[in-house]
């Protein structure tokens, strides 16, 4: 197929024909989505993305990069709060909360323009509307794709191939409903008109806790309501008593193993119930607590973006809403599904699973996704991240192995940087020295899992890292003095 065939727009004649002017229809593009369609292209196929709403889709308009721009300004607001600490004198400091709003709106606005730029660089089609999936008369005949333009009218489509990724949105729970100003999800806590004195979070997971540090760092009053016993609760339980140690130290308050029973909604306020989530919740409180806020986010999970896209006539079968797969990330003939449509839930692994699907299509060589080797990122402060298994989980599977920490405290850089708070715990099997999981929480811990990462996914084993030479002084040396630790040959503890 050659450059200018790819560059061609799709004709009524050629779709008139029975034949397929797109090897590729992607619906979506977010992370997985635009990552596959940039892969397709690069591999000759012709290629075309649907969205309808801006391209870069959820992670990159409301996500991951925005929140990320919210979390910086509170980063550097905080910096100055403690300049005086440095031998710096700062007076009268204080957030802007409109034009923090607006850098985040503009670093999104840029960053989705980029991926404008890279469709027109690789020659694919993109068309702004709401796809739906055609009835198919014949497994032999291709995808027809129906597309209600978002200038008016209907495009239709003709695809070998149907890369479904079409993420997933907020979800509430019953008897709670989002009303947009005073009871909200994450989109709406990204562009408030107005700093609010007060906040409830329901959920303490990476979202929950992520708005609950931008908020605090700019004088909001937040409480958390956490059903589970402890914070993030998908992490090692270590990582969430260092992390409730530190939102206590910031004055976040947090009523874990709770549930919330009653949310109010009035002009300028809400009101909030909550209660012990059960009697046997080690962490819960032992009296209900009524408060009020000027604003209640939820945060309470996803639910995936499967509606009007036409998947029952293709017998796609779902599960709690999510798309089901095959091991290939197949849903049917022809038809894919990746990323958090999936119920997959981080960024970065939609598009290792929209590079994988674009390599299969093609027939090249596709490596699998590592999915017992993914990095997990939050980005509150302090920062935490992850990989592999937590020390319990290792112990119950049965794994013999060996555990290393190394604080922040003891690391000269992170004295240095006037942020000594956290540390790094590895976990390695005691007879290989294969690294199990990795569990950090400090400065820097979102960029440092990189290096557990490859770890994790080559033969780098702890005996190895050790004799890895890391620069002096740097936060990554923690990542070695744990494995030090580990072995018993710690050096700096």
């Amino acid at each position: 197929m050659t450059e200018d065939a790819r560059s061609k727009p799709a004709s009524p004649e050629a779709r008139g024909t029975g034949e397929a002017p797109y090897d590729v229809v992607v619906i979506g593009s977010g992370p997985g989505g635009y990552v596959a369609a940039i892969r397709c292209a690069q591999l000759g196929l012709r290629t075309a993305c649907v969205e309808r709403e801006r391209l870069g889709g959820i992670c990159l308009n409301w996500g991951c990069i925005p929140t990320k721009a919210l979390l910086r300004s509170a980063e550097v607001l905080d910096h100055f709060r403690h300049a005086s600490e440095f031998g710096i004198k700062v007076a009268g400091v204080e957030p802007d909360f409109p034009a923090i709003i607006a850098r985040s709106r503009a670093v999104a606005d840029k960053v989705s323009k980029g991926v404008a730029f890279l469709f027109r660089k690789n020659k694919i089609d993109h068309i702004s509307g709401t796809a739906k999936l055609a009835p198919r008369s014949g497994a032999w005949r291709p995808h027809e794709v129906h597309v209600a333009l978002t200038a008016g009218g209907e495009q239709k489509l003709a695809a070998r191939h149907v890369i479904i990724a079409t993420g997933a949105r907020a979800r509430s729970l019953p008897g709670i409903e989002l009303d947009g100003k005073r009871i909200i999800e994450y989109r709406k806590a990204m562009t408030l008109p107005d700093l609010p004195r007060s906040m409830v979070v329901l959920g303490a997971g990476a979202i929950g806790v992520e708005f609950a540090s931008f908020y605090r760092s700019l004088g909001t009053e937040v409480t958390i309501c956490e059903f589970m016993p402890r914070l993030v609760p998908n992490e090692d339980p270590e990582i969430s008593k260092e992390l409730a140690r530190a939102f206590d130290k910031r004055g976040i308050r947090m009523q874990v193993g709770s549930k919330l029973t009653r949310a109010q909604a009035t002009a300028d306020r809400v009101a909030v119930s909550i209660e012990p989530a059960s009697p046997a919740a080690d962490a819960a409180p032992t009296t209900a607590l009524d408060l009020e806020a000027d604003v209640l986010l939820v945060a309470v999970g996803i639910a995936a973006n499967t509606e009007g896209l036409g998947l029952e006539a293709h017998g796609v079968a779902l599960e709690r809403g999510f798309i089901q797969i095959d091991r290939e990330n197949r849903c049917g003939d022809g038809l894919w599904a990746i990323g958090d449509v999936a119920g997959r839930g981080l960024a970065h692994v939609a598009s290792a699973e929209g590079v994988y699907v674009a390599e299969r299509i093609a027939g090249v060589h596709a490596e699998p996704v590592p999915y017992d080797s993914i990095p997990s990122c939050t980005y509150c402060a302090p920062e935490i991240a992850s990989l592999g298994l937590t020390e319990e989980k290792a112990t119950a599977a049965g794994i013999p192995i060996k555990v290393g920490r190394f604080p922040f405290r003891a690391l000269a850089k992170a004295l240095g940087a006037g942020d000594p708070n956290g540390f790094v715990k590895v976990i390695y099997h005691a007879e290989t020295g294969a690294l199990v999981g990795a569990h950090l929480i400090g400065p820097a811990v979102t960029d440092l899992i990189a290096e557990l990462t490859l770890a994790k996914t080559t033969e780098v084993n702890a005996e190895s890292l050790i004799h890895t030479i890391h620069a002096h002084p740097t936060f990554a040396e923690a990542i070695r003095g744990a494995t030090e630790d580990a072995l018993g040959r710690a050096i700096d503890l």
